[in-house]
């Protein structure tokens, strides 16, 4: 009887840990803004771009853990060769790359030279009006050599070019499903990623499941991806986000915002006692993002490049009190930007000084000096004496009221009247696009952590696509176009520095700040790190299930 106990006992005990075993590990995360088409070719929100990352796959990606960062093979064998000085880039695939399953495939579809020649050309096309064809700008030819081995040559050497593809606008798609679904192919998403989709409710609810055919790809000793399933809210509110970490609904909580930073970080920017005690991490991280405010120079108010419109645009860059910004709406978290490359890019000098200072009175006299008169309301006019009134949009928030207000009030002591036009980001980008909009603030991301990627948001012929104030001046372009052709270096580095004084003379942004993010992680997350480039780590990331 004792026997027949011991063996029953062992048999639902093995049970007991089967089952333990086969619980899903799931993660819970959030995104901050609703998503758009799932296609690499169209996407340019970082909603879209993360859900992207973890379900195509680009030529590339980053190292985890490497810092600096480091490039290393994703759907390739090796690193690629490069000859004829740097022109000509030579890429051999992996065998073993798939697409995921789908009706538009007939059997299973192994990913060849040709998919990515194709997915690479489709960013050409006019109809998709991608904003990264740019990125194929000085590609001479692209062929597939055999089925596995991509060749591409470029006009000239470009240092960056290894780093366009790692980016999710370069995953590879199959042509069949792109045929098959035409304009709405971004519905349906068919990859080689980690993960494929699950159930997908719009700009709500989107589950991602673990590609289980998923090309052999070890982290410490294991292979990804390590989850089964990632749920995905989409969260725009910053309350709703913090307190659903708060209350373990989510798992990590990036970039803690700066207005719900009393709930979590003590006055010496310390996570507080009580979070710390449940096993709650802080990790504060330099983000690779510069806050700016451009001004459309094709706009009869407030662009051109005559010295009373330069005028106007300088006094409003001294006028702005970014110290208050940093103090006040980014609770601390933040830097005041001098140049538009944040700390960590390739090409910062951190010796580099700004000649624009907030200075309100120096501003004033530059108005008077060109004739912007105060009238009877104590509000100015234009140099002809008709009314000024600068117009800009906002995004419809909590923050952005807020914002709104403190521009309100910097404009204002230098006697400029401003409106405000509010409307979601998606829309306000929509119109900037198209040459409507007067001013607006918005911020970029890094898409690779080279000075390259800021700089040529101004650089003359991106306007209408990145380069949203439509700037473009000669000084500005050939300096761009030359440093473009360098790698790091101390020259380039003195060239960064004349693009940055150009910017300042000319003023089609008012740099603001570069934010440090206030990340935080629950104990049951495992592996956990931001990377300085790429837009989520969810691959990497475990569950430790007896902690949740």
């Amino acid at each position: 009887m004792r026997r027949m106990l011991k063996i029953c006992a062992a048999v639902v005990l093995a049970m007991s840990c089967a089952a333990a075993q086969a619980e899903p590990k799931v993660l819970h995360a959030y995104l901050s803004t609703g998503e758009t088409a799932l296609d690499p070719a169209v996407a340019s929100d970082i909603a879209t771009l993360s859900l992207l990352e973890n379900l195509f796959d680009p030529l590339l990606r980053y190292d985890y853990t490497a810092r600096p960062v480091k490039l290393i093979p994703n759907t390739l064998t090796a690193m690629p060769e490069v000859t004829d000085g740097g022109k000509t880039y030579t890429f051999r695939l992996r065998q073993d790359v798939y697409f995921t399953p789908d009706a538009a495939l007939k059997n299973r579809r192994q990913v060849t030279a040709q998919d990515y020649v194709y997915s690479f050309k489709r960013l050409y096309d006019p109809t998709l009006k991608s904003p990264w064809l740019y990125l194929f700008d000085g590609v001479a030819e692209m062929r597939a050599v055999d089925p596995f081995t991509l060749r591409i040559c470029l006009k000239a050497p470009d240092p960056n070019f290894l780093f366009y593809l790692a980016m999710p606008a370069t995953g590879v798609v199959a042509r069949e499903v792109v045929e098959a679904y035409g304009p709405q192919v971004g519905n349906h998403p068919v990859g080689t990623g980690p993960f494929k989709i699950g159930t997908w409710k719009r700009s709500d609810q989107i589950v991602l499941l673990a590609n289980r055919d998923f090309r052999p790809t070890e982290f410490n000793g294991k292979r990804l991806p390590l989850l089964d399933r990632i749920d995905i809210k989409i969260v725009e509110e910053y309350q709703s986000r913090v307190l659903g970490f708060l209350n373990g609904e989510f798992d990590f909580l990036e970039q803690l915002p700066e207005s719900m930073k009393e709930m979590v970080l003590t006055d010496e920017g310390k996570l507080k006692p009580e979070l710390a005690r449940k096993g709650i991490v802080l990790a504060p991280f330099p983000v690779l993002q510069t806050y700016y405010m451009w001004m459309n120079m094709d706009d009869p108010v407030i662009g051109g490049y005559s010295k009373e419109k330069v005028a106007l645009r300088r006094a409003i860059a001294l006028g702005y009190n970014r110290d208050e910004d940093v103090r006040t709406m980014k609770k601390g978290l933040a830097l005041p930007a001098i140049t538009p490359l944040p700390p960590n890019v390739l090409g910062y000098d951190a010796n580099y000084r700004s000649p624009v200072a907030y200075d309100p009175a120096l501003a004033n006299a530059l108005l008077d000096r060109y004739g912007y008169r105060r009238s009877g309301d104590g509000f100015r006019t234009q140099p002809d004496g008709k009314p000024l009134t600068l117009v800009m949009h906002s995004e419809s928030s909590t923050v952005g009221r807020l914002r709104d207000e403190l521009w309100r009030k910097n404009l204002s002591a230098i006697g400029l009247k401003v409106v405000f036009k509010s409307d979601k980001k998606t829309e306000i980008i929509k119109a900037s696009r198209l040459g409507s909009v007067m001013m607006f603030e918005t911020n970029w991301v890094a898409d690779f952590p080279d000075g390259d990627n800021f700089y040529q948001l101004l650089y003359g012929p991106n306007a209408g696509r990145a380069n949203y104030a439509r700037f473009n001046l000669p000084a500005y372009n050939q300096r761009y176009e030359q440093a473009r052709l360098m790698g790091e270096s101390p020259k380039r580095t003195l060239l960064y520095d004349e693009l940055a004084n150009i910017i300042h003379a000319y003023t089609p942004w008012v740099l603001l700040t570069h934010p440090i993010s206030a990340d935080l992680q629950q104990p049951w997350l495992k592996n956990y790190r931001r990377h300085p480039v790429e837009f989520t780590n969810w691959r990497y990331l475990d569950i430790d299930d007896t902690r949740r």
